[in-house]
Formats: C-alpha cells, sequence, structure tokens
C-alpha cells in the first residue's frame, strides 16, 4: 500500500509537471553459445543525471524494479535468470526516502535462451522506471525482437510504412472525427443512450417481477407486510417501516452494480472484454445447468447457513438498521431463485455501449419490481387478499424458468465457441439444443412430463394451454432455422433469435465467413490495400461474435435489397470483430501506450481491434460503422444501430448513399 502511494503522488506531480523525454537507449544484441543456444543481449545508455533501478531492490515499497521477460514461446525457453551488470550504484534516493539499487552512465542485461529452431523471432519486453534527483518518469515498456538467423536485435516499434517512417496503428491521424466530408447522419440515426437506459431499466424491472413469481419470494410477500403491520406501534409506523424496506431492497441490488463503477475507470473496453471473456461465459454455463437442475427440483441451493443466519440475527437490532438487514436477509435467501435471473441481467448489460451505468439502471429495475409489493401491501393491506395462495402453481413457475434457465446456458457456452473459435456449437447444434428444451417445455405445459416437486394435475388451466400451444409454435419456428437460403447459400437466419444464436453463416454444412454472403475483410490493413486497388469506399464494421445488436443490422437491416446491393456493389467491407479471443503472433503482440488510460497489453485479434475503435474514434460500442476512403478519410459521422428510430432501414440506406456522394466529391 505504501509503495501505491508512494507512486500515485510522483505519478501525479509528474503529470502535471514535467515533460517525458527519452532517458534511455536500448540496444539488442546475439551471441551464439552453442547449437541452438544464444546469450540474448540488452544494453541501456542512460541520459546524464538520471538513473534505472536495478532488477532487484531492497524494498517492494520504493520504485517499479526493472523487469525483463520473454513472451511466451513453443519453440525458445531462458535458461536461468536474467543477469546485470554496468554501473551499479547503493545510494540513498530522495524521491523514495530510502537506500536503492541503480545504474547510472549505462547498464548491461543478458539472458540464455535455448531454442528448437531458427524460423521464428523472439519477442519479449523490457519494464522499468527511472528517475534523477528530484522526479520520477513513468513506468515504459519496450517491446523487442530478436532474429537469430541475422544474429541481432531491435526495438519493437509500432507499424512501417514505405519512406513514411513509423506511424501509429490504432491512431490513425488522418482520421478527423470534427471533419468528416459530409454529415450523413441526423440526430435520429445517432445511439440513443437514454432511450436505451429506459429500455434496460425495464427489462430488469420484467425480470423482478418474474422473480416475484418464484417460491423464493412470492410466500415472503405477506409474511413480510403482516409483520410491518401488525408489529408496529401504528399503522402509520408500519407502512413507514414497509417503504424504507422497499428502498432498502431497491438499494442493495444498486450496490451489486458499484464494482464494476470501478472496473469501467480502468479501460473503456474491460467490461465488454469481461462480458465476452471466456472462462466467465463457461462458468455462466455451468452455473446455469446447476440452477436449471435446482428449477427442476432436484435438489435446492442456498447460501452457507452460517452467514444467513448472521445476516437474519442481525434483522433483530431495532431500527433502520434492523429493517436494512431484513433486506438483506431477503436478497440472500432468495438467490436460489433470484440468482439466475440477475446472472442473465448481468451477462447481458456488461458491454462497451453504456458502460457499467447500464447494469445499474438494469439492477435498479430488479430492485424496484422487487421492492414495490412490499411497499405497496403495506400502504393496501386490503389488497393482500386478493393474492393468490401458493402452492403447485408456484414450482410450475420455478421448472419453466428451469427450462429457461437451460436454454440460455447454451447460449454463454456459445459465447465461449464463437470468440475462442472452438466449432463446437455451430447453428445446427445450437438451434438443436433450443428445439429439444423447447419441445420439453411444451410436452410439460401439457403435462405429459412430471418433476419431483410437481402436484398432481387434474385440467389443464386455460393459461397453461396457452403456454404451450405458445412454446409448440415457437419450436417450429426454430424449425425454419434450417431452410437454405440459395442467394447467400446458407441458412436462413432467425430474427427473432438474432444474438442468441450462432450467425447462421457459422455452419457445419453451408458455412459462410462473411453475413449475407457479402465478400468481406477482418483485417483493417488488407482490406484497406483491397479498397486502394479497387478504387472504393470503405464500410468498416466494428462488430462482436456475442453482439446481439450487430446480429440485429445484420439480419434485418443487410437483407435488404437496396442496402445490400450498395454494401455488396459499391463498398469494401471489413468487419473487425473486437471480441475475437484469437492470439496474435507472438511477435505482433505489444504493449502499447493509450491517450487516456495508459499502458494496454495488446495480446488478442479482438484487443487489437478494440484500441483501434477507441483510439482512433473515440468509442467502444458495437456495432459501430464508419465510412472511409482509402487514404483513411472520414467521409461522413460515425453511425451506431438506434431501435428507436423511425426507419433505420431507411436510415441506413441514405448513410451509405451520402458516404458515395461523399467520395465522388473527394475525388474530384
Amino acid at each position: 500500500m505504501k509503495r501505491l502511494l508512494s507512486i500515485s503522488l510522483f505519478l501525479i506531480t509528474l503529470l502535471s509537471t514535467a515533460q517525458v523525454s527519452k532517458v534511455v537507449n536500448w540496444s539488442f544484441d546475439v551471441e551464439k553459445k552453442g547449437d541452438l543456444e544464444y546469450n540474448l543481449k540488452i544494453h541501456a545508455d542512460i541520459k546524464e543525471n538520471w538513473h534505472l533501478y536495478s532488477q532487484k531492490l531492497e524494498s517492494d515499497e520504493g520504485p517499479i524494479a526493472t523487469e525483463i521477460m520473454l513472451n511466451k514461446h513453443d519453440f525458445a525457453k531462458m535458461v536461468g535468470e536474467v543477469s546485470e551488470s554496468g554501473e551499479l550504484h547503493h545510494e540513498f534516493d530522495p524521491n523514495f526516502d530510502m537506500e536503492l539499487s541503480f545504474f547510472g552512465n549505462h547498464a548491461d542485461f543478458s539472458m540464455n535462451i535455448k531454442v528448437d529452431h531458427l524460423d521464428s523471432l523472439v519477442t519479449g519486453y523490457v519494464y522499468f522506471m527511472v528517475c534523477d534527483d528530484k522526479q520520477c518518469l513513468p513506468p515504459e515498456y519496450i517491446d523487442f525482437i530478436y532474429d537469430l538467423n541475422k544474429g541481432k536485435g531491435w526495438i519493437k516499434k509500432l507499424i512501417a510504412t514505405d519512406n513514411q517512417g513509423f506511424i501509429d496503428p490504432f491512431n490513425r491521424s488522418s482520421i478527423d472525427l470534427k471533419n468528416p466530408v459530409a454529415d450523413c447522419t441526423n440526430n435520429d440515426t445517432k445511439p440513443a443512450s437514454d432511450n436505451d437506459m429506459f429500455d434496460l431499466f425495464w427489462l430488469g424491472f420484467l425480470g423482478g417481477l418474474i422473480a416475484l413469481l418464484t417460491p423464493c419470494v412470492f410466500p415472503m410477500i405477506p409474511l413480510t407486510v403482516s409483520f410491518f403491520t401488525k408489529g408496529s406501534k401504528d399503522k402509520k409506523k408500519g407502512i413507514a417501516n414497509a417503504f424504507i424496506y422497499g428502498s432498502f431492497i431497491f438499494l442493495i441490488y444498486l450496490l451489486l452494480s458499484l464494482p464494476f463503477h470501478l472496473m469501467d475507470q480502468v479501460s473503456p473496453d474491460i467490461l465488454n472484454s469481461i462480458s465476452t471473456n471466456v472462462w466467465l461465459n463457461v462458468f455462466f454455463f455451468v452455473i446455469f445447468i446447476v440452477f436449471a437442475i435446482s428449477f427442476f427440483g432436484y435438489y435446492e441451493i442456498t447460501l452457507p447457513s452460517k452467514f444467513t443466519n448472521k445476516m437474519d440475527s442481525a434483522s433483530n437490532v431495532g431500527g433502520i438498521i434492523g429493517i436494512f438487514f431484513m433486506a438483506l436477509t431477503l436478497a440472500l435467501v432468495s438467490f436460489s431463485c433470484t440468482g439466475p435471473i440477475l446472472g442473465s441481467l448481468l451477462a447481458g448489460s456488461l458491454s462497451g455501449d453504456g458502460g457499467a451505468m447500464q447494469l445499474t439502471v438494469g439492477m435498479g429495475g430488479f430492485g424496484f419490481a422487487l421492492a414495490l409489493p412490499f411497499a405497496l401491501f403495506a400502504a393496501f393491506p386490503g389488497w393482500l387478499n386478493s393474492l393468490p395462495r401458493s402452492g403447485g402453481w408456484l414450482n410450475s413457475v420455478k421448472v419453466v424458468l428451469g427450462f429457461a434457465e437451460l436454454a440460455l446456458a447454451f447460449k454463454f457456452l456459445s459465447n465461449a465457441d464463437l470468440v475462442s473459435h472452438w466449432g463446437i456449437l455451430k447453428i445446427e447444434v445450437f438451434l438443436g439444443i433450443w428445439i429439444i428444451c423447447g419441445a420439453g417445455l411444451t410436452l410439460y405445459l401439457f403435462g405429459k412430463m412430471k418433476f419431483p416437486h410437481d402436484s398432481p394435475i387434474k385440467k389443464l388451466s386455460g393459461l397453461r394451454i396457452l403456454l404451450g400451444v405458445t412454446s409448440l409454435a415457437f419450436v417450429v419456428y426454430m424449425a425454419t432455422g434450417f431452410r437454405l437460403n440459395k442467394e447467400t447459400t446458407t441458412y436462413e437466419p432467425l430474427t427473432l433469435l438474432s444474438g442468441l444464436a450462432p450467425s447462421a453463416g457459422y455452419s457445419w454444412f453451408y458455412p459462410s465467413d462473411c453475413p449475407q454472403g457479402f465478400n468481406c475483410f477482418k483485417d483493417y490493413y488488407e482490406g484497406l490495400e483491397f479498397a486502394k486497388q479497387v478504387d472504393k469506399p470503405i464500410l468498416l464494421d466494428f462488430t462482436g461474435y456475442a453482439c446481439v445488436n450487430c446480429r440485429l443490422v445484420e439480419e434485418t437491416v443487410w437483407p435488404n435489397p437496396a442496402v445490400k446491393k450498395l454494401i455488396g456493389d459499391d463498398y469494401v467491407l471489413i468487419s473487425l470483430y473486437v471480441d475475437d479471443k484469437k492470439e496474435l503472433p507472438v511477435a505482433d503482440q505489444m504493449n502499447y501506450q493509450t491517450k487516456s488510460f495508459g499502458v494496454k497489453r495488446i495480446k488478442t485479434i479482438g484487443e487489437k481491434w478494440a484500441t483501434l475503435q477507441t483510439e482512433t474514434f473515440g468509442n467502444n460500442s458495437q456495432p459501430w460503422y464508419c465510412l472511409l476512403t482509402p487514404d483513411e478519410v472520414l467521409l461522413s459521422a460515425p453511425m451506431g444501430y438506434n431501435p428507436e428510430s423511425d426507419d433505420y432501414v431507411k436510415d441506413y440506406e441514405e448513410f451509405l448513399k451520402c458516404g458515395l456522394e461523399a467520395y465522388q466529391k473527394v475525388k474530384k
């Protein structure tokens, strides 16, 4: 903690006063030691009056020690430790008020490695900090590359271009967001974040209403309301306590989203990275399977009784504190029913568009729905008589939710499968599983399937028949997803499942790399080069494998004949998947200094394109459409997805047409 505090203090001072200058010149050399054994040498020339810290410092509460690491290679490994030598001093450092080891003027580091072959480059990085007697510069990464065949090493630059030196691969300076050639968008076609938040609140509210109908929550309503109205000195006090109780329920669910706001400050795309994290999605898959089996009645999931008993004991404390712990106890004991619904809300809300605020709004809607009946029934206790009695119908609600949880579990597994390119849950397998889940739900609703805690069904109710017919109709609808579209040479997409099911082209039998049979590029620089060759403008599509709205546009907007003709004939389509977890070649991985969020490690294809979007276009939501010339001139203000538009298809068509007109203007 002391170390973090000291570093924070001098970095704050630095950012406000100091100019970052190059005070260390690095050079790299290779010495062959034997058959496939090499010594990699790193030399640092340090500017006068500055010093570079040793790898081994006397205290971990001071500066950052120099760190030299090889990237992970299958063919190369380091033998022993990195050695150091040079003008090493052991002196008092006024910046940290302690004796420290550091190098002045020059330092030499070396490491021995053993390789299996010489066909690949060896890469790694140096992480270091330099100071003088008055100030320190921020810790910095230097990526290095060694070519053992040529016997030399060098600092890895960002990207090279002919006769132009080096340019930043992510902050494309020619793209000026403030001065596009034309403004092909209008206020109606830009993302309506307020409306999106409103929709998220009501989605969370709907989830809370569903949670109310579960056996964990529903029986608590009359019991809790009766406690407040009968246990208080007067009716007015009881109603006030019930409202306070409901307010605390609402507050507790809001507080659950707080940690995600702290994470949201780390990097603009961290929440999107979390929501598409492979192992998190696999974890959700397992958890939802466990919850589904529990909902079917084969076992009960509860939090540790010792923990809930402590909360329950705390609720006996009088006053507002006791009421708070009563609300917390309700949240804990109802977890087995609310947990899966909250999990769906969590996974659906965590994305770059809107950040953690999306989750807070959704959680607020969920908590408000749970809190509302406790306050209302306390104010109007006569309404309690109109509530249906607890019984077998509550278990039926739980079983129906179990089928929903089972189907959603495979949505999370599909996310992991798509971003990691496992090729397990292709569209045929996914639809088959969902059809089986839907068929099982249909049989259950018609009384042809029973679970452990079900009551005997003497007669099917009208509601049950209606739900059964609806479930059967949905099964038939999903089966139509196996129709072949001859124009796109793949399956006909199911618009109701856009974003839930994999894209129609993710198929065993009729695969297609690009939506709607388009020719597309999935590498920005390759697409840029092709656009120059064919002299066409670029439709840059920032998208994601797990992006719901991206699939909606691809499956409901792009098939429109006018839109499809414009994209297919007049544009070069470049689709960049920001959640692609496939690792970049080791030589292409880097530590990148972002404009606003410090150094970012870029290891995957998705991190590469997400950084391009945030650094150049100042946006981290998907889908995000940008129209460019082959020389990277912005033709129009970028466009996102707007579900509130009266005619988004028409807006999109006009966006593309306007971009073409702007391109002709640039050419002239």
